[in-house]
């Protein structure tokens, strides 16, 4: 297997060679069936988060309404039982948390407008290159400032950090999208996290199939198209 991945990275066409592919010209790269496989396995993955989530809300008795979470009343007052105080909470914080305190905080000004300026955008512009949009409440949840074991500021550094990751993903998604769109070519080399839509990029210096197939890739937002 080693060998037959090391063959198809070296063809310059990049089609593995072998007996099953030699002139056919619809014939799949290796990299081409892996990802299929790794899509397959990504749905399988979901759906068993899905399954396990479904017995977290079992095993610590809650459930979701309308997106809101709702723990029976036992729970929640054994969870406030486990509250710490705030007095408490703060005396043990070390004196240089608190110190830097104020310039974590100070990170919502950019990350508000960083969301209200890559919203505007994708709400004008997409419209107009007929993008489909990124669903903004897909990406932003807000909800460990429910769990009654939390005190007020270990809620408010919680949905602060929610905010600022989800947003990092909603806002990848629109850019992953305007590249799609604008630049659908992979890089010359392998970066170290890209967004699931590279996989569909054209090859670098693949100048005929830039030109082919742009125009398919600019309408061909398949099962992502919701950020998936």
């Amino acid at each position: 297997m080693r060998l037959d991945f090391l063959s198809c990275l070296q063809n310059h066409r990049g089609r593995c060679i072998g007996q099953n592919t030699q002139g056919n010209p619809m014939a799949k790269t290796l990299l081409e069936e892996l990802s299929e496989r790794l899509r397959a396995t990504q749905l399988e993955l979901d759906r068993e988060i899905d399954r396990l989530l479904a017995d977290k809300r079992e095993q610590f008795r809650y459930t979701l309404e309308r997106g809101k979470v709702i723990f029976e009343i036992g729970i929640r007052r054994l969870q406030k039982q486990q509250r710490t105080g705030i007095w408490r909470y703060l005396r043990q914080a070390p004196l240089a948390y608190i110190l830097s305190a104020p310039v974590v905080y100070a990170m919502i000004v950019p990350l508000v407008i960083l969301d209200a300026s890559m919203t505007l955008y994708q709400h004008i512009c997409f419209r107009i290159y007929g993008i489909p949009r990124v669903r903004r409440a897909d990406y932003l949840v807000i909800d460990r400032h429910q769990l009654a074991y939390l005190n007020v500021i270990e809620k408010l550094n919680c949905v602060y950090c929610g905010y600022s990751n989800q947003l990092i993903e909603y806002v990848r998604e629109v850019v992953g999208r305007t590249e799609q769109y604008w630049c659908p070519v992979k890089h010359a080399r392998r970066t170290l996290d890209p967004h699931r839509r590279t996989q569909r990029f054209l090859d670098y210096g693949d100048a005929q199939a830039h030109h082919r197939r742009l125009d398919a890739l600019r309408n061909d937002w398949g099962s992502t198209a919701n950020g998936g």
